[in-house]
């Protein structure tokens, strides 16, 4: 479905991406993790065009784009099959969480209003929020809020959905709620792309793990044999650090 090669970046010469490469099929589920700072977002905004990437190349769905020289309309096309969801929601504050899912089709995508109506609310219904389409963000916690921006992703049939940090702004309590979501729509067979701290998720519900430091991907694997068996020093001694905090 989705190949990167060799993408590099750089932010006032600083090399944050140093020739990142990768693939996701379609059903996978993969997990980017390692410390803050190691270029996961970055990455990931590369890949969805939020950045321009210095180089490297990508295939998407059969056609190969340079992502130095890509044009506009490439891009749109390419949108369109994907999602993104932030980690701070991005919802419209003076809109109802039905007209924040709705906004995309009625507005990018042109769709009539009743028919981008009911895929919305089918959206929210999705994320188990049918019942708040009529309300507006200041009302909602910020895990309902986050599963909103869920809805509103889904709402576009992605062929992909890229998430950062999704649960990052979250209190603890509020983060089973987005998570079990993500874990309803894994099984369901979405294809995710999925920068996260939450080494649960990477464990048990994705099927692949990358871990990447200093801009570069250190060790990558099937979450099962990464997590019981990681063949790096590096990967190791992040494992142990994470699993100490969590214990503390």
């Amino acid at each position: 479905m989705l190949t990167v090669h060799n993408l590099t970046k750089q932010f006032d010469g600083d090399q944050v991406l140093k020739g990142v490469s990768l693939s996701v099929n379609k059903g996978d589920v993969i997990a980017i993790i390692g410390q803050s700072g190691g270029g996961k977002t970055t990455l990931l905004r590369c890949i969805n065009f939020l950045e321009a990437a210095d180089s490297g190349e990508m295939e998407f769905d059969g056609e190969h784009f340079r992502l130095s020289h890509i044009s506009k309309k490439d891009i749109q096309r390419i949108r369109r099959k994907t999602a993104f969801v932030f980690q701070s929601y991005n919802l419209f504050r003076n809109k109802t969480a039905l007209q924040n899912v709705m906004l995309g089709l009625t507005v990018a995508r042109k769709m009539p209003k009743a028919q981008a109506e009911q895929i919305a609310r089918s959206a929210l219904s999705r994320v188990g929020l049918e019942d708040k389409a009529n309300s507006y963000p200041n009302a909602l916690s910020g895990g309902q809020q986050q599963r909103v921006a869920i809805a509103r992703a889904l709402a576009t049939d992605p062929e992909i959905i890229y998430f950062d940090e999704p649960t990052s702004a979250l209190d603890p309590e509020l983060t089973g709620e987005v998570l079990a979501v993500m874990r309803k729509l894994a099984e369901e067979g979405m294809t995710m792309l999925v920068v996260t701290h939450e080494l649960g998720f990477a464990r048990n519900v994705s099927t692949k793990v990358i871990f990447m430091e200093n801009g570069s991907i250190v060790e990558s694997g099937p979450s099962e044999e990464f997590f019981a068996n990681p063949k790096e020093e590096r990967t190791r001694a992040f494992l142990k650090t994470i699993s100490q905090h969590e214990k503390e």
